[in-house]
């Protein structure tokens, strides 16, 4: 039995006629005829009674046209849904985050306006290691991934910046230097830097490193975080001070002041990283959005 057999036999059920039901199909009445003859013979059943002037259901007519009207109306949606999916306009998006780039404005500012262009795509966040969002990337286990860079791996992927971000000095509000609008690094040359795993993310860690190196000094390295946000915390209970995105200082921290970096201009860039093979229509649609007065380049 074929979908257009159940069409054809639905359309002359409902007009009670051939030839309006050829009409409302747009076929010749003889094709149509001989279509509903061989529905019959598979069914094994008369579902037509041939009257003089139309026809009219028998009572195996009645029951399938019940059903048949259920099964287009199931074929029509299933076809309406795949096709939907192919536009990008449902069906979900796997996105990867680096911890420190979930909080940066513009990533929410990008998301935001994807849902809201496109609410019937279901977003899957995964927040990962810089290492492990390049893995779960590679493997196609997320569709695209926001990052920090630099990042060596990201060399195997298309990356889109979208965002240069500074860095500031976390201290805790006890200190005595976070009265003052800004503060230089070499004034902390003696103080204990919070730090995080360099696994987490590489490119950030030696940015922090290099900047106070830059300042003139060696920093003297205290406990290690196991997430770069939770620093914030480290810092709020006087363990010593942190360099950080200035989006983290949005997170509420109580016995925290953010401040800029006086004398020194530190940045770290926040990319959008994809595969180069084909991508999906939704995740091409997030590309998309992307402002196209960004630079956009294969992995740096």
């Amino acid at each position: 039995m074929e979908l257009r057999h159940l069409r054809y036999f639905v359309a002359v059920a409902e007009t009670t006629n051939f030839t309006r039901a050829a009409e409302r199909l747009g076929i010749s009445q003889p094709p149509l005829s001989q279509q509903i003859q061989r529905l019959e013979h598979e069914v094994g059943t008369t579902l037509l009674k041939r009257l003089t002037r139309g026809v009219e259901l028998t009572e195996a007519g009645k029951v399938l046209y019940e059903d048949a009207l259920i099964i287009l109306k199931l074929s029509d949606a299933a076809l309406e849904r795949t096709r939907s999916v192919a536009r990008g306009m449902n069906g979900f998006l796997r996105i990867g985050f680096a911890s420190s780039s979930a909080f940066n404005p513009q990533v929410f500012s990008l998301l935001h306006h994807y849902r809201d262009k496109y609410p019937g795509v279901k977003l899957e966040p995964q927040e990962k290691d810089m290492s492990g969002l390049m893995t779960a990337l590679s493997e196609g286990v997320i569709d695209l991934a926001f990052i920090r860079l630099p990042c060596e791996r990201s060399k195997d992927f298309n990356v889109r910046v979208i965002d240069n971000e500074e860095m500031v000095i976390a201290l805790p509000k006890m200190h005595p230097l976070s009265r003052g609008e800004s503060v230089a690094l070499s004034e902390l040359r003696n103080e204990t830097l919070i730090t995080f795993p360099r696994e987490l993310s590489p490119g950030l860690y030696d940015a922090v490193i290099a900047a106070c190196v830059e300042a003139g000094f060696t920093p003297k390295l205290g406990q290690q975080c196991p997430q770069i946000a939770s620093s914030l915390s480290m810092v709020a209970t006087g363990f010593g001070y942190a360099l950080l995105p200035a989006s983290l200082s949005k997170i509420n921290a109580d016995n925290v002041r953010c401040l800029p970096i006086a004398g020194q201009t530190i940045t770290t860039q926040v990319a959008l990283a994809w595969r180069r093979t084909s991508q999906g229509k939704s995740a091409k649609h997030l590309l998309n959005m992307v402002s196209p007065g960004l630079e956009s380049r294969a992995g740096e």
